[in-house]
């Protein structure tokens, strides 16, 4: 009776790739996230202009930021995406690198599996890669323990990112900010916070001698400028509670009225008088302020904030000592941070706080100056990147020599180690050690220099030192520990590590399953294909609605 009847185990609508075409897929996925991002690489990558719903525009060339912005659906290259956040979070730059090798890993596959090399073998010469380049990188590493090899590596970050004419002094910024907050060796770049104001130029921005706050005082009246500051902290809100629930109060003469006012104004009074007698003469409270109690702080000559962001909140902690006060019935003096000096100041346009003179302060402020505010979001970037891979260097205390130098490097031990491995695994590291040598070679497309001849040079050059690399501005082959072009460890390991993972995550998917447009939810353009140029799910082998009949 049922021999002809087909038997659905999946919703009306719902879509399917098997096999070779979900691979095809994904790896055409990703292949297309690398070829946006790869011309941003190097010195002379260039910038994306990139518009949102409300018309906001960016421009940059930092591949966190690019990623972050765009509106990436197709599923394999939103894991590409999430696995440059976790470069951009474990390291602070680099997510642009992880993104072109893991391209290029994938590519590299494709053109493997279509000789009928499996997928398993492939999988398993990539990891065995990926673990031989982990050690060839920690062999060739050097020691980095002072701040002129710091300043190097900032300045390295920084080149290509729109700061180049004012990296040098950048640099300086960034790392005595990151030595200033050092603590055991470790450094938490969460506590430097990047104060941008547009107006003036580069070269006018500063490393604060403490804690910089874009805030202002809650009332005119109150004081801007105190000295020998005892600070409190709270998060308890200095205004009377709402009444959640109906209430009725019912007042049948003046007076009664009267006495209801003076009871609220008693209860807002108790409250500033518990700050008062805390000895605390600057106050920044996380939640709101009444109106009363700013009248009773003013009187009280006390210098307070409302609404203080949480991170700005936890800056002031580490520079000042003042402890979180959750309840304001413990408040008390020993609770109190200090600091030298209090006062606020107009730059430019923009009224800041600034908490100076801390005497052993674990937060820092850079004030960064710019001509527009397009100009200081990019360096602002830049700098965010810059605090990553030198919070990196200081903890881990070693550096590889950039410029494409460290990548010939492996590509070479890489080669090596896959002429000693027997069977079709071998063909899987060389295929790995080609696809690593796609950095060098985009630093120098990007650069508009001849890639063939200047890759044959370097890799000739290698034979006699490993520390030349190319020189993008001149074209030139050069020592790049002289030139001062050095990268931290972590990147390039982290870039490996990630890559790699990524590859061999998507490599092992050989089935997509998927509600109608949930691949292709941006829509098919004019010729039948997804933003991303690949034709929608149902126009492929393999699409459907259900499982085919059960005989």
């Amino acid at each position: 009776m049922m021999a002809n009847q087909p038997i659905f185990i999946l919703p009306e609508g719902t879509e399917r790739y098997s096999k070779r075409d979900a691979l095809r897929m994904n790896i055409t996925a990703a292949k297309v996230l690398k070829d946006i991002v790869r011309t941003t690489l190097g010195p002379k990558g260039m910038d994306k202009m990139l518009t949102d719903s409300l018309g906001d525009v960016i421009v940059t060339n930092d591949g966190a930021t690019i990623m972050r912005e765009m509106d990436i659906t197709q599923p394999a290259a939103r894991m590409l995406v999430e696995t440059a956040k976790k470069q951009e979070d474990i390291v602070g730059d680099g997510t642009t690198s992880v993104v072109v090798i893991a391209g290029e890993l994938l590519v590299k596959a494709q053109e493997l599996l279509e000789d009928g090399i499996a997928t398993s073998v492939i999988v398993k010469g990539y990891r065995n890669a990926a673990a031989k380049s982990i050690e060839i990188l920690n062999n060739v590493a050097m020691d980095a323990d002072d701040r002129e090899t710091l300043k190097k590596v900032a300045m390295t970050a920084m080149t290509g990112k729109g700061s180049d004419y004012a990296k040098d002094k950048l640099a300086d910024l960034v790392v005595d900010a990151a030595l200033r907050i050092a603590e055991d060796g470790e450094i938490d770049i969460d506590n430097i916070n990047i104060q941008r104001i547009s107006g003036d130029s580069v070269e006018d921005s500063f490393l604060a001698e403490g804690i910089v706050m874009d805030k202002d005082p809650v009332s005119k009246n109150m004081p801007t400028d105190v000295e020998d500051a005892k600070i409190a902290l709270i998060k308890y809100p200095i205004e009377l509670k709402e009444i959640n629930t109906d209430a009725k109060i019912d007042i049948t003469d003046p007076a009664q009225f009267e006495a209801f006012l003076n009871n609220e104004e008693e209860m807002i009074k108790d409250l500033v008088d518990k700050v008062v007698a805390s000895g605390a003469n600057v106050l920044f409270c996380q939640k709101g302020i009444d109106d009363m109690a700013q009248h009773y702080l003013n009187k009280a000559g006390i210098m307070a904030y409302k609404r203080v962001k949480k991170s700005d909140m936890e800056r002031i902690n580490k520079a000042t000592g003042a402890q979180y006060v959750t309840d304001i019935e413990d408040l008390t003096a020993d609770k109190l941070g200090s600091a030298g000096h209090v006062y606020v100041d107009k730059i430019f346009d923009h009224k800041l706080t600034f908490i100076e003179e801390c005497e052993n302060p674990k937060a820092s402020s850079i004030v960064l100056r710019g001509s527009t505010r397009y100009v200081t979001e990019q360096i602002s970037r830049a700098l965010d990147d810059a605090l990553g891979v030198v919070a990196a260097t200081i903890e881990d205390g070693k550096v590889l020599i950039g410029g494409g130098a460290c990548e010939i490097d492996l590509v070479k031990g890489l080669r090596a180690y896959g002429e000693s491995v027997s069977g079709r695994e071998q063909l899987a590291i060389l295929a790995y050690a080609n696809a690593v040598e796609v950095i060098p070679r985009t630093l120098i497309e990007n650069a508009g220099l001849d890639t063939i001849n200047l890759i044959a040079e370097l890799k000739a050059a290698h034979e006699d030192s490993s520390k030349i690399g190319i020189n993008v501005f001149t074209g030139k082959l050069v020592d790049m520990e002289e030139a001062g072009v050095i990268e931290p460890l972590r990147i390039k390991t982290q870039a490996i590590k990630a890559a790699s993972e990524a590859a061999e995550m998507i490599l092992r998917i050989d089935d997509m399953i998927a509600a109608r447009n949930a691949l292709n939810s941006s829509g098919p353009d004019e010729s039948g294909n997804d933003a991303s140029g690949m034709p929608p799910m149902g126009g492929m082998p393999g699409g459907m609605g259900g499982m085919p009949p059960m005989m």
